[in-house]
């Protein structure tokens, strides 16, 4: 039997993956936790609000949700969060969303108790928990924002009723990553201080606990300005092991009580950049063996490494995407994704034979094999003979064939930190334009994590200028490829992508479009009024403030808008503190002013980054919408194409 496709343009297909399926039934898993038979997450829920869920799977039953409708579990530290709970045999202790105070729940469903003081404003703030062998107290990081300042600390809890929060340490600008030891001896955490981000450099502490859970003893094990070292965590038997990027690239290191020794090294990444507290990139079965994975040319890996061994033994799992692993015994849990598969809680088999057991997926399947396509991973030139990277996605769609000779239109997507990275993993996000007849490409420019510490550190001073090129330069490889129409080229990206592609719309001639998610148009006011997390970075990224005021004036869309000639879409949401919705605001302002094309959308109750299901479609409805217009892209069987809602 021959199937038939219909002739229509690019962009202008049809797809089964509408902009209603890329809210509906989806979650967003992370932190696995295995306690005895048990596996527990949390699910973001965009259909719920955005709240945030712990879920439990014990055994072979169904998953089930451990917190009820009046309580979300995610922390505000660091603005990002992460790791926002603890469970022992018999509770579980986590972070309330709303006012940010921990809570301990009976894992039976019983009463529900605050245990750190009622703050107005959610001043004070916790998060990376970590919970005492002995259960009887957690410790984690605390944020309090005074009249002087936003401070940092390690805190211990008491487990058995409300009191208050105990300091550990502190004495730095940030602090992260607290672990006990197995015997509950010993306690190691994170520090670093400004102008620095923990993937510039860090200092990893250890200290002995005495009698009555004071810390004595304090030494460096290791790290400094110019090293970052990341994920504490101790072996069965004691032994302290950390992550270290001193080789060129992010390994893990075994403590000796000297330097360090690196095992199982490699040129490759054990580590992604820590914008979240409390994420695993590794762990240890009961007789040591030591599981991790790692990243290399946007591919991820599992592997173990034996007590006795010297090097890796990489696992066939299928999977190319790992974060968060969790082992327990000889169990070993992470959420994975492939090319061919969204992400998921996966229980894994590390014997090579895929007999794994998916505990939840992110999402059902959408849509079958033949409206989805496989990315390449790809490396190209840029300017100063560099060489950068990106996924490419050739669209795809089964029931559609392009004319002869047509050339698709391209996404060239500009990814956030700007130190995040691509993803191979399946994302229903990149297929919905794919299965519509656009080519995307997912860059990772100079500054993306996952290729080493020089690849990372390539942006320094250059954050506006050597990302723009390579996301220009992915662009003109791929017009050279006969892979893209020069005429429909689309840049688009969020947070500090959104920075990137709003610089690569305004000082470039190349792209036709410009799409921005919060992103940043004015790096002077960024500089000034962000949170202190991320208050310094630009000193690593562009300059200095007040003394480089007119780099950081001509490196900011904002200032520069005599050049933009082409149209700008803008989405924004309201409570963002990352990038204050005041920056959007004056970016469109003075577009109307100008007389530049644009449409700009702001989000009540959305922060820096889309959590609610209708944000969600009507983001994917927007913006189709809008390329629709201003490309004259006709859908599929209309004479006409789309119109948007407001073009000023």
């Amino acid at each position: 039997m021959t199937s038939v496709t219909t002739t229509a343009p690019y962009g202008s297909w049809k797809s089964p993956i509408s902009e209603g399926l890329l809210a509906e039934g989806r979650v967003v898993p992370s932190s696995p936790v295995i306690v005895g038979p048990a596996v527990f997450w949390v699910e973001l829920r965009p259909a719920e609000g955005g709240r945030y869920v712990l879920v439990q799977q014990v055994g072979d039953g169904p998953p089930t949700d451990v917190t009820t409708d009046g309580f979300s579990v995610r922390s505000l530290v660091y603005e990002y969060g992460g790791l926002a709970y603890a469970v022992s045999s018999r509770y579980v202790f986590f972070v309330n969303g709303d006012d940010q105070r921990i809570y301990r729940m009976d894992r039976d469903g019983g009463s529900v108790r605050p245990l750190t003081p009622a703050v107005a404003g959610r001043r004070v703030r916790f998060g990376d928990l970590a919970l005492s062998p002995d259960g009887s107290r957690v410790v984690c990081i605390r944020e309090r924002h005074t009249d002087e300042g936003v401070r940092h600390d390690i805190v211990a809890v008491s487990a058995s009723g409300p009191s208050d929060p105990v300091p550990l340490c502190g004495g730095h600008d940030f602090v992260a990553g607290p672990r006990f030891s197995p015997d509950g001896s010993r306690l190691t955490w994170l520090t670093w201080d400004h102008p620095n981000m923990p993937w510039n450099g860090t200092e990893l502490w250890e200290s002995t606990l005495g009698p009555t859970g004071e810390l004595t003893g304090t030494r460096l094990v290791a790290g400094g300005r110019t090293e970052s070292v990341v994920h504490p965590g101790y072996a069965p038997d004691g032994t302290l092991h950390y992550v270290s990027d001193r080789s060129g690239f992010w390994n893990v290191y075994r403590d000796d009580g000297q330097r360090g020794c690196r095992i199982g090294g490699m040129d490759a990444e054990f580590a992604e950049p820590a914008w979240y507290v409390g994420e695993r990139p590794y762990g240890f079965l009961a007789d040591g063996t030591l599981v991790a994975f790692w990243t290399r040319d946007n591919s991820g890996q599992l592997g173990y490494l034996k007590p006795d061994g010297e090097q890796f033994v990489p696992t066939d799992t299928g999977f190319t995407s790992f974060t968060d692993l969790c082992i327990a015994g000889r169990r070993v849990v992470a959420v994975c994704g492939a090319a061919d598969r969204v992400h998921a809680v996966v229980e894994l088999d590390l014997s090579g034979d895929r007999r794994h057991r998916v505990l939840r997926s992110s999402r059902r399947e959408l849509v079958g094999p033949e409206y989805l396509t496989t990315p390449r991973y790809l490396e190209f030139e840029s300017t100063d003979g560099a060489t950068a990277r990106m996924l490419y996605y050739p669209p795809h769609n089964a029931d559609f064939s392009p004319p002869p000779g047509e050339l698709p239109p391209l996404i060239v997507l500009c990814h956030g930190g700007p130190t995040f990275s691509a993803s191979p993993a399946l994302n229903y996000a990149v297929q919905f334009w794919t299965s519509r007849g656009f080519a995307v490409a997912d860059v990772d420019y100079r500054g993306s994590s996952g290729h080493g510490r020089r690849y990372r550190e390539a942006l320094r001073g250059r954050w506006g200028v050597v990302d723009v090129a390579d996301c220009e330069y992915a662009a003109r490889r791929l017009v050279q490829l006969g892979l893209a129409d020069p005429h429909r080229l689309i840049v688009k990206g969020a947070s500090s992508g959104g920075f990137t592609a709003l610089c690569a719309a305004t000082f470039g001639s190349l792209f036709a479009v410009g799409v921005s998610y919060y992103g940043v148009a004015d790096a002077t006011s960024i500089a000034t009024d962000t949170h202190k997390f991320e208050s310094s970075y630009l000193e690593f990224l562009i300059g200095r403030m007040p003394q480089d005021i007119d780099l950081f004036r001509k490196r900011s869309p904002l200032f520069n808008l005599d050049r933009l000639r082409v149209p700008l879409l803008l989405f924004q949401g309201a409570e963002d503190r990352v990038v204050p919705p005041d920056q959007t605001a004056r970016l469109a302002e003075a577009l109307r002013d100008r007389g530049v094309p644009y449409q700009y959308v702001e989000f009540p109750g959305e922060q820096h980054g889309f959590r609610l299901a209708e944000t969600i479609r009507t983001v994917a409805r927007t913006e189709l919408a809008f390329y629709d217009a201003v490309l004259g892209i006709a859908p599929a069987g209309s004479p006409e194409p789309a119109a948007t809602e407001v073009m000023s």
